[in-house]
């Protein structure tokens, strides 16, 4: 398994949605920017790859007055949740993303916060291509803040801990240029395209409130590889690090950059 892999599979065993969701407004601002790119299409088949707990994917499905809807995502502890939405209309499964194929099935694909996950984003978004009806829609959306201090400092950490098999911040190994993504979408053979890198600002109460930001995400991959006293040894240096580097202001101004990008089928 390579250092890739064994993060991601230990994000899948340490994914707490209670902990990820306790930012669920700011998580969910960039959900509903990339849902305001698809263009109408009433009755559409709607697949919604990293579905989380299923709150937004029903939350999509009404607002997109699509017809039948399928959520996906490998983290059983996010569909633990999930069937408090399912209906007629709106079903979930377990399954990887990054292998997930349904040609010519789709009118939407949309995998708001989820592909950063997976590696080799020119291969995936072409098998989602493939997956998509004619005229169909695509809308991503991944983070690219891994130069922020605050996942600096987690790597430089892990670094320090762990040597060289400090697990690899996949994020930062496979979100790419907004202009990467551009030419991809135009050498894929989408009709339209636009891809765009925003900014969000998030009025945090502290400095401190990053860290319980990053424990629902990037911090996943040191703990499944630590027991419990020994991840909150790791938790309480970072803690301090992160004090020390930002001066525990507050509030504090957290800027997070999002790529999000749309295409059309002809």
């Amino acid at each position: 398994m390579t250092p890739e892999n064994t993060a991601a599979s230990g994000r899948e065993k340490t994914w707490e949605p209670a902990i990820y969701n306790q930012f669920s407004s700011q998580r969910e601002e960039p959900f509903w920017d990339l849902a305001n790119l698809l263009e109408p299409a009433e009755g559409a088949r709607l697949a919604d790859l990293g579905c989380g707990d299923g709150r937004l994917t029903a939350a999509l499905h009404s607002y997109l007055r699509a017809g039948n809807t399928l959520g996906i995502d490998s983290a059983p502890g996010m569909l633990a949740g999930t069937a408090a939405f399912a209906n007629q209309s709106v079903e979930f499964a377990r399954g990887d993303i990054a292998e997930w194929s349904a040609p010519g099935s789709f009118d939407i694909i949309f995998a708001n916060a989820s592909l950063q996950w997976v590696a080799d984003h020119p291969r995936v978004i072409s098998s989602l291509k493939e997956s998509l009806a004619p005229g169909g829609q695509l809308a991503i959306q991944v983070p690219s803040n891994a130069d922020h201090v605050i996942y600096r400092l987690a790597s430089q950490l892990g670094s320090e801990w762990f040597g060289d098999n400090s697990p690899v911040d996949t994020v930062a190994l496979n979100v790419k240029k907004p202009e990467e993504y551009s030419e991809l979408l135009e050498s894929l053979g989408f009709a339209r395209h636009h891809v765009r890198l925003v900014v969000y600002g998030h009025r945090l109460s502290s400095a401190s409130q990053t860290v319980d930001w990053v424990k629902g995400t990037t911090l996943n991959r040191f703990k499944a590889i630590l027991d419990d006293a020994e991840y909150e040894n790791f938790l309480q240096e970072y803690h301090r690090r992160v004090i020390k580097e930002l001066d525990d202001q507050s509030p504090y101004f957290f800027t997070f950059k999002r790529i999000l990008m749309w295409a059309r089928l002809p």
